[in-house]
């Protein structure tokens, strides 16, 4: 159950949500033109997005936070076997928990939380604390985020297009405004099924692009290779 990157691998045997697209692109989106000392990865599942950023940025403090024990657990392996690992490390917590009792503040906050609202679920029970919003809502999400951002800090989320309105509103009551919004669609024919949205405190001009994966089945768009291409061993 391992997932090689070009500069780390992923164990997934222990977690319910494997490596998947969302985590890659909100990985390789993010800007880092701020330098950010300090990054924190809001349920971060394999590590996969710290990972990442500790691959792309010199932050020396990249910490990751996940409730679930196998999550927790697997982050920590993954971290302790790739090359940064005095540099990242995982808090097994709830956000509501950490965002309580820790006084820091960080410079760039990143999650692709769960955000599936439909009724059904499937029997597995850490699946669904993965995969539905029940087990972190975006209200919540967002007003701890509002907490453990610096001033001046970003914060980044790849969530939902159908989401996305309703995101920025829940945000701009915890005065979190848009900056950057990327609309993603998995090729030319389909829908936008992706919003990539960084947020800060200040208000500015909203950058908005659109990225699209694929031409057709397994031909990549060049925009998606070149934003990809440094984590992908086939790219």
């Amino acid at each position: 159950m391992l997932f090689n990157f070009k500069h780390f691998t992923v164990n997934q045997d222990k977690t319910a949500m494997k490596v998947g697209t969302d985590s890659v692109l909100l990985g390789a989106w993010i800007s880092l033109k701020n330098n950010p000392y300090s990054i924190l990865d809001i349920g971060t599942g394999t590590g996969l997005i710290a990972l990442q950023l500790a691959q792309r940025s010199n932050a020396e403090v990249i910490d990751a936070l996940d409730i679930n024990d196998n999550a927790f657990e697997q982050a920590v392996e993954n971290f302790e076997q790739s090359d940064w690992s005095d540099r990242l490390f995982c808090y097994h917590a709830s956000l509501k928990e950490f965002s309580t009792e820790i006084d820091d503040k960080y410079d760039l906050i990143v999650s692709n939380p769960p955000f599936y609202t439909d009724a059904y679920k499937s029997g597995d029970d850490s699946r669904n604390a993965a995969r539905f919003t029940s087990s972190l809502p975006f209200d919540e999400l967002i007003q701890s985020v509002s907490k453990l951002l610096n001033v001046d800090g970003e914060f980044s989320v790849i969530i939902p297009y159908k989401e996305e309105t309703n995101f920025i509103s829940l945000a701009s009551e915890c005065s979190l405004f848009p900056t950057r919004i990327c609309n993603v669609r998995g090729n030319v024919k389909s829908d936008i099924k992706r919003s990539l949205i960084t947020f800060t405190f200040h208000k500015t001009k909203i950058i908005v692009s659109e990225l699209t994966i694929e031409i057709e089945r397994h031909q990549y768009t060049d925009a998606y290779i070149n934003l990809v291409k440094d984590f992908y061993l086939k790219m």
